[in-house]
């Protein structure tokens, strides 16, 4: 138990700065640029982050599978309080996007393992409380984050942004020390030429939601780039993204949910806080509404690991998507004048919805792999929602940016995630039987 609490601790406050670092800098970005200048360089803020989190996060998953969980979550945090650190040093943007990118790697590194090590410690029916706990910290983020970069913007200096990151970090790190492992990693060979593949592919055709210019070239790029990533790792003894995982049925469909539920309206909460704004309430009224998402996300997350084993995975997979779609119907009803306590309602669906999926899927990239598996099947799970969310955001904002008027640029953004959660549907139904309906328990 005492093991358990010492790293419970350690993964908490990592994942609290990680989180909030992707929105912290949201209030703040106009002080930098007009501080640092290169305002060219505005997007590139946000992407570097983004790009990099998203990237490491299965090669994290996989080297914690070869090498241990311990000692790559310990990397992750060491990189994030240097690229923290650096980025509190920067003089100017390009300073700053490239050290934000060095606290993105190190948050890739630390993301995947509140559920990887969710999974190693603790029962199936027990491992919904634990993502329910660990979703309080995203929402708990998500409204705090937006206020401290105020206050610190405000009263000290936007470099504080980051300079609160370190002693978070050391504290992170000194109370994962302790920590007695229970996992036995299966050392093996590190497929370097498939991460700087995989690594390279993914960034272009990631870069392709921002660029203005040379497009197709990124695109075709990064799909050159994957292509022959795939045609290497069938040849390589340990690869970074076993083949046998992808053809283990129920896992790939799991995958296939997660990118197009996620890409459907995950995307939303990014957009619902400006609806809420616009209608002329507050920034701290527009993240209480998040607040709402992770109300919802929680109701359902507690008690999943026992309907897992109960209703098995594709019963609830279907459930959560029914979901999706209702909130989707509640937000296209969305316009000037609608009442806070309606986008409450819609924003606790929309958290029931995701919260379902959420913590199904993981459980079941968990369960139906093999131990030695566990980490980049979940460590997969969550690339492809943020793979999902990437596309997603990048064509709600296009609705939004490119429309004329505001509220026909929101009610498309949410008839864009009606069709998507419909499609959503697909996969759980294209599962033969009750997939995962014999639970396997950790050993």
């Amino acid at each position: 138990m005492n093991n358990r609490i010492i790293v419970m601790v350690s993964i908490v406050l990592a994942m609290l700065v990680a989180s909030m670092d992707s929105t912290i800098i949201n209030t703040t970005i106009p002080v930098i640029v007009k501080d640092l200048g290169g305002t060219k360089l505005y997007a590139w803020v946000f992407t570097a982050y983004m790009i990099a989190s998203t990237v490491l996060s299965p090669l994290a998953g996989r080297l914690s599978d070869l090498f241990g969980r311990k000692r790559i979550f310990a990397a992750g945090i060491l990189l994030f309080l240097g690229g923290s650190l650096l980025c509190g040093f920067s003089q100017t943007m390009v300073q700053l996007v490239v050290f934000r990118a060095v606290q993105g790697i190190g948050a890739g590194f630390m993301l995947p393992f509140p559920a990887i090590l969710a999974g190693d410690l603790f029962p199936v029916e027990q491992r919904g409380k634990i993502q329910a706990f660990f979703t309080a910290m995203w929402g708990l983020s998500a409204v705090l984050a937006p206020l401290l970069g105020s206050v610190f913007t405000e009263y000290l200096s936007w470099h504080w942004i980051f300079y609160v990151n370190l002693p978070i970090c050391v504290v992170s790190f000194l109370t994962l020390l302790p920590y007695k492992e229970v996992y036995v990693p299966k050392k093996a060979q590190i497929d370097v030429l498939g991460a700087l593949l995989f690594s390279g592919g993914v960034s272009l055709l990631l870069a392709t939601t921002i660029v203005e210019r040379g497009l197709a070239w990124y695109a075709a790029g990064g799909a050159v780039l994957i292509a022959a990533f795939f045609v290497y790792e069938r040849r390589h003894a340990s690869p970074i993204v076993p083949m046998s995982l992808l053809r283990n049925k129920p896992v790939s469909w799991m995958l296939a949910g997660s990118l197009i539920s996620y890409m459907a309206l995950f995307g939303a909460s990014s957009f619902v806080p400006l609806f809420v704004q616009n209608q002329g309430h507050s920034l701290l009224t527009s993240g209480i509404a998040l607040l709402f998402v992770a109300f919802g996300w929680m109701a359902v997350s507690v008690p999943a690991g026992k309907w897992v084993l109960r209703f098995g995975y594709k019963r609830l997979l279907i459930a959560g998507n029914a979901l999706l779609v209702v909130s989707a119907v509640l937000m296209l009803e969305f316009k000037a004048g609608t009442t806070l306590g309606y986008v409450f309602l819609a924003m606790t669906v929309y958290g029931l919805a995701y919260g379902l999926l959420s913590t199904v899927s993981i459980i079941g990239s968990q369960q139906l792999v093999e131990a030695h598996q566990k980490g980049i099947s979940t460590s997969l799970q969550m690339f492809a929602r943020n793979i999902g969310t990437a596309v997603g955001v990048t064509v709600m904002g296009a609705f939004v940016t490119k429309t004329d008027h505001f509220y026909d640029g929101i009610h498309r953004l949410f008839l864009f995630g009606l069709i998507f959660s419909l499609i959503a549907f697909i996969p759980p139904f294209a599962q033969r039987g009750q997939a995962g309906e014999a639970v396997k328990r950790p050993a």
